[in-house]
């Protein structure tokens, strides 16, 4: 079989050269001695469709991950979507079956693959701040939402913000504007006994070329636990913080992973070999 004629699948977006997903794939394939490879495919908006169609001739061509700004603009040109997927109104894994392209979600599953050991412990309350509201926001907004989290979600604009927070059903919704979450706070935190805070940034601030994310400390609770998905750089200013003052941290590479691998199982029908994290996550900060 000839390097060309080998199942594959890709990871699409607009910028897609920082992608790590091919590094992540392409780990786990050789892993597992899998005739397959993953690569990257940069695809500005005006082409989505047509080079999804033009994928839906190839029979080795085994779907995509979506990364920015495709994962809702993608769902028009697919066949069908998954129903995780339509209730969070994102896409991030498209499958190839037959003649169908098939949107999924790996996003919500891989967020909270790092928090499910907290998750297992009844709390009184849980409370989780989220920064942002794209495509990833709605994916960790919806998983929260699933494990019982009253929800503050904060966008540049408050309609944004809204208009998640419309769409979340069964839990607590507030909103607010990155801006309120920049400026200090005098507010006295009641004790947090029993109580879960998760503080989860879900924006591209902070990442390598983008502008720092403005934040201040004073909106945090006391041992909270602070979620950055950035993972470039993997130590962001905002997870630096947090370590220095004490806080548990999880970088961008847990969620990162976790998606990657419900992602993977899709694609190649094999679950990912997880036994080799620690490898993989040096290969990755290498």
């Amino acid at each position: 079989m000839t390097a060309a004629a080998i199942p594959h699948a890709e990871v699409i977006g607009d910028p897609i050269a920082h992608s790590k997903s091919p590094l992540i794939h392409g780990f786990w394939l050789e892993k597992l001695g899998i005739a397959g490879r993953y690569g990257k495919s940069l695809v500005h908006g005006p082409d989505l469709g047509a080079f999804l169609e033009g994928r839906r001739q190839d029979a080795l061509w085994r779907g995509c991950n979506v990364t920015v700004p495709h994962k809702q603009a993608v769902m028009p040109f697919l066949d069908r979507i998954d129903p995780v997927a339509r209730r969070i109104g994102a896409v991030n894994t498209v499958v190839h079956d037959g003649d169908h392209l098939v949107g999924h979600n790996t996003d919500a599953a891989g967020f909270l693959e790092p928090l499910l050991p907290l998750l297992a412990t009844r709390h009184l309350y849980r409370m989780a701040r989220i920064l942002g509201a794209g495509g990833a926001a709605r994916a960790v907004a919806h998983a929260l939402a699933g494990e019982g989290f009253t929800l503050v979600i904060a966008a540049r604009k408050l309609e944004q913000a809204e208009a998640l927070a419309a769409e979340i059903e069964g839990v607590d919704t507030h909103v607010a504007t990155l801006d309120h979450f920049a400026r200090p706070t005098d507010f006295a935190f009641d004790d947090r006994e029993g109580i879960l805070d998760i503080v989860v940034n879900t924006t591209p601030l902070g990442m390598t070329g983008q502008p720092p994310l403005p934040f201040d400390y004073s909106h945090v609770p006391p041992g909270a636990l602070i979620y950055d998905i950035v993972y470039a750089p993997l130590e962001t200013a905002l997870l630096g913080e947090a370590r220095a003052r004490g806080l548990v941290v999880v970088d961008g590479l847990a969620m990162l992973i976790g998606q990657a691998a419900a992602a993977f199982r899709l694609f190649f029908g094999q679950p990912a070999p997880r036994q080799y994290d620690a490898e993989l996550r040096a290969l990755l900060t290498a």
